[in-house]
Formats: structure tokens, C-alpha cells, sequence
């Protein structure tokens, strides 16, 4: 069977989840892999973006420019990708009840539950130019992205800054869900395969029913395996979504 693949290194890494905030914490979590269940609602400051903009962000969208900000620290005219399997989509949910009771809705909350908007905020805030894309495939939506990144990388860029957020869904879409979606974000610079690169291949799968009965309680979100296998510096991942068999693996050998 074909397989296909991309080499690549992370140079620079951020996450923060509601009671993750210090790299320490992230240790323990990659160490014990326990479950992410905020015990308040407070978003992440995001103290280098102006207020002004700030303010335009909901609670996922900080998650995502507060992981951004930590890992672009001050490099510049790096191109950007963001990725989430479901976007703002408490927030398109309240625009849908707001236009059935109402009849419309405002175009500022519009325009902040669109797939790009984390990704426009932060090319606002920085001034800056560079290519960013909003990516979302399904349950290989990292995968994705990260294939993205090493097409930029192909084509001239020195790096690529990835950023993957997710939040729980509203309940109205609960019984739709294949994991138990929890509240994080995390972001990588991509730069090109060097010592301690890592590969991702992909080949033709076994699909799954769509009528399989899943009990989502213990199965975790692709980006947060994803993170884990980074994070414990784990030697592979085996993934299936989207009708692909997906591996990662850690290389310790230049390339």
C-alpha cells in the first residue's frame, strides 16, 4: 500500500489550557495525562495584543493568540496556519437563537464566529502581511495542517507558526461528538527536518461506520494525542480519521 509523508522540526512550542498555564503543569499533564476540566472561566490575558482587539476574542480565540504570542515571541513575516476541528462553535450556535428570535444578527458577532477571525485578530494586532490560513478537516485537522506547513516550508518559508484550539461543544451538538472535546490550545513553529525531526505519514485506512457506537468518554481529542506524543517525547502515534492510517514518529538522526 502507498504511503506518503513530511519531515519536519518543532523549534519553538506554547500551550495553555484552563489550570495548564506554566510549562510545569504541561509536564505533569504529559506525565499523568489527565483530564482537562477548567474549574473557572477565565481567559488567558493575552496581554500582547492591545485591548482594543482583545476585546474582539472569546474565550477560545484568547487561548489561540495567547499561544501564538508565546511561541512567535517577536519574529516576523512568518506565515501562519490556524486549526480547529469546530471553530467558534458556541458562538454560531448563539448567532443561530439570536436570528430566529430576533431576526438578525449583528455584524461585529458575525464577524468574530467566522473560521479565520483568531487568525485575522493576530495578523491585525502584529501588522503583519504574511500568508495565514484557517484549516479545519475533521478529526485529522492537525494532520492537515501540519502538511500545509511543510507545503509553505517547500515553497521558501524559513518557518511556519501552526496553532491547534479546541473547546467542549455546546450540548446541542454532544451527541454528534467522537471524543470528549476539552478546552486547550497549543502552538508549534515549524521549521524544516533537523536533528530531532519528526515525521508524519499517511496511507489508506479501514473506514469506520458512521453508525458504530462509540463511548466517547475516555477517547481524547486528536490535538491533545497529538500534543502528548510531543510532549513525553513519545516514540510514534498511530492514528486512524478521515479514512487514513496517520504516524507520527520521533527521528533522532540528522537529516
Amino acid at each position: 500500500m502507498i504511503s506518503h509523508g513530511v519531515q519536519f522540526s518543532i523549534a519553538q512550542h506554547a500551550q495553555w489550557a484552563p489550570g495548564l498555564e506554566t510549562d510545569s503543569l504541561w509536564d505533569e499533564w504529559a506525565a499523568e495525562r489527565t483530564l482537562i476540566s477548567p474549574t473557572n472561566n477565565t481567559p488567558p490575558g493575552v496581554q500582547d495584543m492591545p485591548a482594543m482587539l482583545r476585546r474582539r476574542a472569546r474565550f477560545l480565540g484568547r487561548m489561540a493568540l495567547e499561544v501564538a504570542y508565546r511561541c512567535l515571541g517577536e519574529r516576523q513575516d512568518i506565515p501562519t496556519i490556524f486549526c480547529s476541528r469546530h471553530g467558534e462553535v458556541d458562538h454560531s450556535v448563539e448567532l443561530i437563537q439570536e436570528l430566529n428570535t430576533e431576526g438578525g444578527i449583528s455584524p461585529i458577532g458575525f464577524s468574530s464566529a467566522v473560521h479565520n477571525a483568531t487568525a485575522g485578530l493576530f495578523s491585525i494586532a502584529r501588522k503583519d502581511r504574511s500568508n495565514h490560513i484557517a484549516i479545519a478537516a475533521g478529526a485529522s485537522t492537525v494532520e492537515h495542517a501540519v502538511i500545509e506547513a511543510c507545503s509553505l516550508l517547500e515553497d521558501g518559508a524559513q518557518a511556519v507558526l501552526l496553532v491547534n484550539y479546541e473547546q467542549a461543544l455546546p450540548p446541542v451538538f454532544e451527541r454528534f461528538q467522537d471524543c470528549l472535546e476539552q478546552a486547550y490550545a497549543w502552538a508549534w513553529l515549524i521549521v524544516p527536518a533537523r536533528e530531532d525531526s519528526v515525521t508524519l505519514q499517511w496511507k489508506k485506512g479501514a473506514s469506520i461506520s458512521a453508525d458504530t457506537p462509540c463511548d466517547v468518554s475516555g477517547v481524547s481529542p486528536p490535538g491533545l494525542d497529538i500534543l502528548h506524543f510531543h510532549l513525553a517525547k513519545s516514540a510514534s502515534l498511530e492514528r486512524s480519521a478521515n479514512g487514513l492510517q496517520w504516524t507520527w514518529s520521533r527521528n533522532s538522526d540528522a537529516v
